[in-house]
């Protein structure tokens, strides 16, 4: 399952978003360190459901909408110098290691401080605080490159062991693999042939890079309906997939959902109330985010995580099934799993994802739509049906 991690200062609204995101019973509270251990839930990408054009249903979605989970992580909350253990920041960077990617929720209001204490609305540039994380991260990263680098580069240059690989080492569980070494690198503009020679720039440089490469950002403008319209305007400017969001609204619509209050799909652009009588207070918190609809067509919530899996991550959905006249599995179960895989992935890279076992013996693979037969080599498409057929060992 894919693992994203959701950072921020304090009191940004990150744990609202998780909670919005998860229905998890987290903890949300109007001051800094809120979030001491890691939060971990799961949240769902939503993408439209085959079987909708299909004539049997799968009965695994809802109108024709099919919710696909992957690992949130609602991380400790980052504070000036967490790379130097400040506040919480150990815990905090240690749990960016499993994550494939960062939700980043920005306060875009402006109403709080770097350190997450509250000001006056728009008295912080937000901008500051996405420069924030990202310094932290990668002197997070460069610290624990520049560990006995000295005597480590030296030793590897005599040994003539490869630059990436001496890097690689350094960084074992921090979640980087070759070519994201190999990339940043390339992009650093460093000499390769003399690492021993580089500056602790250079090497804030590489890792900056690393992290470029490694922990993918999507910036959460959070706060929409009360931020300043140019912080908007200047978040989305920048160099990232910015999503303006208000995970509180999300979030209330989720528990109105839940208790049968109104009729809602994580990611619709409206909400239609089911009951009578309502309380006042109810009722003008509904009304209130009907016009929040109105304005920005949806909470954004669902838009960031769909967002970081299909364009920042560059994922695609295909369903396997073992049946492709039915489309169903060998108990008439129809579309039975969705699974999420990188775009380019191979016929064999998913049944390798369906099972090792199938992956070792894999023979040839079927689309269910067209009934052609797929080379191993072939690479799937998103929305993709197909069959995997094996040897049995």
């Amino acid at each position: 399952m894919l693992s994203i991690a959701i950072a921020g200062k304090p009191n940004a609204g990150k744990s609202t978003f998780f909670k919005a995101a998860t229905l998890a019973d987290v903890q949300i509270a109007n001051y800094p360190f809120t979030t001491v251990d890691a939060n971990k839930g799961v949240g769902y990408v939503r993408v439209k459901c085959p079987c909708i054009e299909l004539e049997a249903r799968c009965g695994r979605c809802v109108e024709g909408i099919r919710y696909i989970p992957v690992e949130l992580i609602d991380v400790a909350g980052l504070v000036p110098d967490a790379h130097k253990g400040r506040g919480l920041g150990n815990e905090f960077l240690d749990n960016l290691r499993q994550a494939q990617a960062i939700i980043h929720v920005v306060d875009a209001s402006g109403g709080t401080d770097i350190e997450g204490n509250p000001v006056g609305i728009g008295d912080h540039d937000p901008l500051d605080d996405v420069k924030f994380l990202e310094h932290e991260i990668t002197m997070w990263i460069a610290g624990i490159l520049k560990r006995n680098w000295d005597r480590l580069s030296k030793k590897a240059s005599a040994e003539g062991v490869k630059i990436e690989d001496l890097i690689l080492n350094q960084l074992r569980g921090v979640g980087v693999d070759e070519l994201e070494v190999k990339r940043a690198l390339h992009n650093a503009k460093v000499d390769l042939d003399t690492p021993t020679q580089w500056s602790d720039d250079e090497l804030v440089t590489v890792a900056d890079w690393i992290r470029r490469e490694s922990k993918p950002l999507l910036i959460v403008a959070n706060k929409m309906d009360i931020a300043p319209e140019d912080n908007i305007k200047r978040l989305m400017e920048l160099d990232y997939i910015v999503v303006p969001t208000s995970a509180e609204a999300e979030l209330a619509l989720r528990m109105a959902s839940k208790h049968e209050l109104i009729s809602y799909l994580s990611g619709d652009s409206e909400f239609s109330i089911k009951v009578d009588g309502l309380k006042p207070a109810q009722k003008k918190g509904l009304l209130k985010i009907q016009a929040l609809l109105k304005d920005f067509k949806s909470t954004g919530v669902q838009d960031a995580i769909n967002r970081v899996v299909f364009e920042l991550l560059d994922n695609i959905t295909v369903f396997p099934v073992e049946d492709e006249n039915k489309f169903a599995d060998s108990n008439g179960s129809v579309l039975p799993d969705a699974f999420l895989m990188k775009r380019g992935g191979t016929s064999h890279d998913l049944a390798y994802m369906v099972h090792t076992d199938i992956g070792n013996g894999f023979l040839y693979a079927v689309d269910a739509r067209s009934k052609m037969r797929l080379s191993e080599k072939h690479e799937l498409e998103d929305g993709d049906i197909v069959k995997i057929v094996a040897v049995k060992r």
